[in-house]
């Protein structure tokens, strides 16, 4: 299967925008690099970037592999980006703000009213509630990949909107941190474009949509406390906001107001950055045997009297039996056709559809449409004939819990391996910040799947990650 090559061409020459680092790193000795390695794993562990491993090997703590070769992206490919993932987060938050009222969407047929009303993910509880900004996703990670065409050309494709709770931000710029740091003069003879800039980008996002009258908000960071897989990011967002870090234990509600214990009395909480599922941030509203959310957080909400971010029932837009209608709403919201491509997706509800994925199992890549984390998903071309079986009679028997598409041969990066350097499949997950305006920091998260021939690029399945470099010229 061919794959498009990020740092060269069909014949083997070295693309234009990575031609100046192609020549520096030709000039640096195969030991110095090793040991540039070396030190940027134990700067991570000193520093603790880790993330918690759940399943067989639960509560270990596990450093992401961080490699040293950027994938470089050049100024008019990211202009063509940013304005695809811009039109994407329009299109979502108008799409949630409008399932939650007038669902027109729904009286048009475009998304049928069951895939919707009956999606797990759903929240009557929303229905009606105004907020600010009409944003819903004020935070939105889109995972973005690119393939080869007909044409030999790499084509930028949104594989999937992480809309609840989308997390890897620290890793990004951690990475870039670690990078100028390994390698100031690299910066020096490349206008790669900041990133450090989003911290303060997103206290600013989440500020504006406080309560009315509130002038100098409180923002606080929400964490299900230090065993989450993704506590080292909560915590680093917190710090490199100046806010506090939460859970939820610190809060209480009285009078549809929302205060933080402090050691001077409660303060008044106005804006809350969740990282915490739905089900899990209101014992009194969603689950009752919640332990980390904040009894009475739902009704604070509904009084309008605190704002969360991103809102609740989010998940509904970033459900995989939700992403093949994308494009079309992103024509009946915006009046234009979508940027930026989706991948073909078979929803295996449908009998007809049912009927193709389970004749073409081995070539296709099957997910669950409310899996995350690269869990629950076949990956036919590398699966064996008893998983294709095994995965044959799931689908058989909760055919709706699934949707299929072809297995894209994801762009390759070249990485530095034990033998040297070798390329490695990646995606893109930049993060779009949603308000009065939509922006992004240029870049996002490049993962890698380190496993020769793998795609799976999840940290939680053995990925790791690179600093992403966008040319500002």
């Amino acid at each position: 299967m061919p794959y498009f090559d990020e740092m060269h061409a069909a014949d083997g020459a070295v693309r234009s925008h990575y031609a100046g680092y192609d020549q520096w790193l030709g000039a640096q000795p195969p030991l110095a690099m090793q040991a540039k390695r070396e030190e940027a794993e134990l700067i991570f562990r000193r520093v603790g970037i880790t993330f918690a491993v759940y399943g067989d090997d639960a509560g270990t703590e596990r450093l992401i592999p961080f490699d040293l070769i950027p994938r470089i992206i050049p100024a008019h490919e990211w202009r063509h980006l940013e304005a695809g993932l811009k039109q994407r987060a329009n299109a979502l938050n108008r799409f949630l703000h409008d399932i939650y009222h007038d669902q027109d969407i729904l009286r048009a047929g475009v998304v049928p009213s069951e895939q919707v009303l009956g999606n797990a993910q759903y929240r009557p509880q929303m229905q009606g509630i105004n907020l600010p900004q009409q944003v819903y996703a004020h935070i939105a990670g889109v995972d973005i990949v690119r393939a080869e065409n007909a044409q030999g050309v790499g084509e930028f494709y949104a594989l999937e909107d992480n809309l609840r709770v989308p997390s890897g931000v620290s890793y990004m710029l951690e990475n870039r941190r670690m990078m100028m740091r390994l390698f100031p003069g690299l910066f020096a003879r490349h206008a790669v474009a900041p990133v450090a800039h989003y911290p303060d980008l997103l206290l600013e996002k989440l500020r504006a949509v406080a309560p009315p009258a509130v002038n100098d908000p409180t923002v606080v960071v929400l964490t299900p406390g230090m065993y989450n897989s993704a506590y080292f990011e909560h915590a680093f967002l917190a710090q490199q906001m100046g806010i506090e870090l939460v859970e939820g234990k610190d809060l209480y509600v009285e009078d549809d107001f929302v205060y933080m214990r402090t050691t001077q009395g409660p303060q008044r909480v106005d804006v809350i950055y969740r990282r915490i599922d739905d089900d899990f941030l209101d014992p009194q509203a969603f689950r009752a045997d919640s332990a980390i959310g904040c009894a009475g957080l739902m009704a604070a909400y509904r009084a309008g009297n605190v704002n969360l971010a991103n809102a609740i029932g989010t998940g509904v837009a970033d459900d995989k039996s939700i992403y093949p209608y994308v494009p079309a709403m992103i024509e009946f919201y915006l009046g234009e056709k979508p940027l930026l491509n989706n991948v073909p997706t078979h929803q295996c509800r449908e009998a007809g559809s049912l009927a193709y994925v389970l004749a073409h199992l081995p070539e296709l890549v099957v997910k669950e449409v409310h899996g995350a984390g690269g869990y629950g998903m076949l990956v036919g071309p590398a699966a064996s004939k008893a998983e294709i079986a095994d995965f044959a009679a799931k689908l058989k028997a909760n055919p709706e819990r699934y949707i299929a598409q072809p297995t894209l041969a994801l762009s390759t990066c070249p990485i530095f391996v034990e033998v040297g350097i070798a390329p490695r499949h990646i995606d893109l997950r930049p993060f779009v910040l949603s308000g009065k305006t939509v922006s992004l920091v240029p870049g996002g998260l490049t993962r890698v799947a380190l496993a020769e021939g793998s795609l799976v690029v999840n940290s939680s399945q053995g990925g790791g990650t690179k600093d992403t470099w966008v040319l500002e010229r």
